[in-house]
């Protein structure tokens, strides 16, 4: 299973990347918007893990580029926010299958990953 992992936290990303990779999932992590479309060109992934609130860049425009590029491609935001808490993150994001807390733990991630991913 290919992951792309796109949070702007370096520790969180690292976190999850290594509770993936532990269900033998190949997982990437990038930090930015222009860094996951670069990802996205170049690399099918069957899911991809996606921070809501980036530091650099629109989550939205990663999730609309990789419906685009990837339509079989399902996301799972995350954010440690209350944006979009409301469940509206559907209605934006047709490639949105889950939404979670940043502070979700990180073996619960990895559960909704392989939950939803469907492998290539």
């Amino acid at each position: 299973m290919n992951v792309l992992i796109v949070e702007s936290s370096v520790d969180l990303g690292e976190l999850w990347q290594r509770h993936l990779q532990r269900q033998r999932s190949n997982v990437d992590l990038v930090y930015s918007q222009d860094a996951a479309i670069e990802a996205l060109c170049h690399k099918a992934y069957d899911i991809i893990v996606l921070d809501l609130v980036l530091n650099t860049g629109s989550a939205l425009a990663v999730a609309d580029f990789a419906s685009y590029r990837h339509p079989d491609a399902r996301v799972i935001f995350v954010t440690n926010t209350t944006f979009f808490s409301d469940g509206s993150i559907f209605a934006h994001s047709p490639n949105a299958c889950a939404f979670l807390q940043s502070s979700t733990p990180p073996e619960d991630l990895a559960a909704m990953v392989e939950h939803y991913a469907i492998p290539r």
